[in-house]
């Protein structure tokens, strides 16, 4: 059997290497503990949770047979459910616009240089280090109507005439539910634009400088654009956190009087007391409105997309 020399100067190609169960799978290894948690954590929780809707159960647990769609007929007939997916819409807007407002503004100003810069950062993290039901506790004891500070010092400058049941009148208690929340949610916030801020090379700011761009059409063009993938962070975290708060408005108000301070998740708590399947209806509800709500959001904002 003839054998032909190979040439000479004539590369020889290695030896092509089998490869191994493990290599076959892929990123498979590396992801699946993440896939597992979330399947654990998210979608075993969500499955539960939309099995139960369909099930009759008494208040001490015990399940008394299927249901059908009755419980989210019922959820469909509570006359609070309408004054309450109202509130929860505009409690998300306001919460969500606001803090990003601020915190942007207040990123910038920590990306600037000025005596204290440091002191200051450290206590912007104090509401996110502390108890979120913690600090809208502190804040009920604060608006007291017999004993919090509020009324005591507005009652001493002669600002009102007597103690005012802030909390008791959802007029007044909506507006300070909603401080509160802006205010644990501007650590987040703030440190994530400030994250972005600092990836913006200063060789652009000099360029902007040369054309002689001035300082509002430099934020405009060039600084917001950059900043986008932070601020769709941002939001998107803020969307969910904000729309599914529970601590603020549990801690403050408990969703009364009634309902007329509670959002969908705090309505979802309360009908748990009379009604286990349709309190599991209304998750059922907010799970699909959080879905649909980023969906919405990152179709709008075209978030996979580059700038041109």
């Amino acid at each position: 059997m003839s054998h032909t020399p190979a040439r000479p100067g004539a590369s020889v190609a290695p030896p092509a290497r089998r490869r191994g169960p493990l290599a076959r799978l892929g990123p498979l290894p590396w992801i699946a503990p993440a896939v597992l948690l979330i399947a654990v954590v998210v979608l075993w929780p969500v499955y539960q949770m939309a099995r139960t809707s369909f099930l009759r159960i008494s208040t001490t647990g015990f399940v008394r047979g299927p249901a059908g769609f009755d419980k989210y007929r019922k959820l469909l007939d509570e006359p609070d459910l309408p004054g309450v997916l109202v509130w929860s819409v505009v409690w998300t807007v306001v919460v969500v616009a606001l803090t990003m407002l601020l915190s942007l503004a207040l990123a910038q100003l920590f990306n600037q240089q000025f005596p204290g810069r440091r002191l200051t950062r450290w206590a912007l993290i104090a509401p996110w280090a502390a108890s979120v039901l913690m600090t809208a506790i502190g804040f009920k004891w604060m608006l007291d109507r017999t004993a919090g500070v509020l009324n005591t010092a507005l009652t001493d400058l002669g600002i009102i005439d007597g103690p005012q049941d802030w909390l008791g009148d959802p007029g007044s208690a909506k507006p300070w539910m909603v401080l509160v929340a802006v205010f644990v949610s501007l650590p987040f916030t703030t440190y994530t634009i400030l994250a972005g801020l600092q990836t913006v090379p200063a060789e652009v700011y000099e360029a902007a400088k040369v054309d002689g761009t001035g300082p509002w059409q430099t934020y405009r063009l060039i600084t917001l654009p950059l900043l986008r993938p932070a601020l769709l962070v941002g939001l998107v975290i803020n969307l969910i956190n904000v729309f599914n708060s529970f601590p603020v408005i549990w801690g403050m108000t408990q969703g009364g009087p009634n309902s007329a301070t509670a959002t969908s998740t705090v309505f979802a708590f309360q009908l748990m007391n009379t009604d286990i399947g349709e309190s599991a209806a209304m998750s059922v509800l907010n799970f699909g409105l959080v879905v649909v709500m980023v969906l919405l959001f990152l179709k709008v904002s075209r978030w996979n997309q580059e700038e041109n």
